[in-house]
């Protein structure tokens, strides 16, 4: 098996044919389906089913899939790791964040990597950690900041905790549910949510917490913009981090709901494989948790 392989069928799967997949290389298409036949004649299966839209992974083509992805991730990682070694600073990192954390956390994180790596490409995935954790599996995304895992984690993975964050509950200003003193008071209205329903979300956290059954008219969003926008312009409450209510795009449009009970803070951590990481992704990692515990110091909103 030749790593160039490796390249032409990863190349194939990204690009869904042969023909957009030489284009894309810069090879002739007889060139990479001649790859793809050996590759397959040596692992003695098929990778990939040819149709009239081009090609798609066969059953055991996504098994090798994964494993492809990992060795042209590792073979990136040594790239940067000998440039690093060269003086260089160029590199990339790819990383993923929650809704919530992606607004308050990335930008002073990356002005911080910056300064060290001025010229590195930065990728940067929104959604919740059950989404993004595959990802980090198979080293698409060097790591990834959500919540504490619900379940035990595989033996390839690790949760790094970096901060308990206050929650209060939020909603436009104005809103006709402002004076409540209670979550009860509050268990009829709409709730935005940004875990699915049965995964320990925070919000059922909560309700479970005051002996409250969870409210009925959840919507379930994993983008912050789209949460934003919902609880500014509807009556749709939801909970925030109080350093949100004094960021200029939430100024002046969302309020807090002054309610009696204490919410739970929930763990917010890194998720990342069992490996290391390359120095721009470490010095990302390391901008990312100082961040996190400045943001850890209460703040008034």
């Amino acid at each position: 098996m030749r790593l160039s392989q490796i390249r032409d069928f990863l190349a194939v799967v990204e690009a869904g044919s042969l023909r957009a997949a030489a284009g894309k290389i810069g090879v002739s298409q007889p060139a990479i389906t001649k790859s793809i036949r050996q590759l397959e004649e040596e692992l003695h299966v098929q990778l990939l089913q040819r149709n009239a839209r081009g090609a798609a992974t066969t059953r055991a083509g996504k098994a090798f899939l994964a494993r492809a992805r990992v060795i042209q991730s590792e073979l990136r990682k040594v790239d940067e790791d000998l440039e690093a070694f060269q003086g260089g600073a160029d590199g990339s990192v790819a990383f993923g964040m929650g809704p919530q954390h992606c607004v308050l956390l990335a930008p002073e994180a990356i002005s911080q990597f910056r300064r060290r790596y001025p010229r590195a490409r930065i990728r940067i995935i929104e959604g919740v950690s059950t989404a993004l954790q595959p990802l980090v599996r198979d080293e698409t995304l060097d790591f990834t900041v959500g919540m504490s895992p619900a379940h035990p984690l595989d033996s390839a993975m690790r949760f790094k905790p970096l901060f308990r964050p206050n929650l209060v509950v939020a909603g436009r200003q104005g809103h006709p549910l402002r004076a409540a003193a209670s979550l009860r008071e509050l268990a009829e209205a709409s709730w935005l949510m940004y875990y699915p329903m049965g995964t320990g979300a925070m919000l059922e956290q909560v309700f479970a917490t005051a002996g409250l059954a969870m409210p009925h008219a959840v919507v379930q969003c994993e983008s912050y913009a789209t949460a934003l926008a919902l609880l500014a312009n509807t009556e749709t409450l939801g909970l925030l981090m109080p350093q949100m209510l004094v960021e200029p795009f939430a100024r002046g449009l969302l309020q807090q709901i002054k309610i009696r009970e204490t919410l739970p803070s929930p763990l917010v951590g890194m998720y990342l494989r069992d490996a290391p990481l390359t120095p721009a992704a470490a010095a990302m990692a390391q901008a990312i948790t100082a961040v996190a515990r400045r943001l850890a110091r209460p703040t008034r909103p």
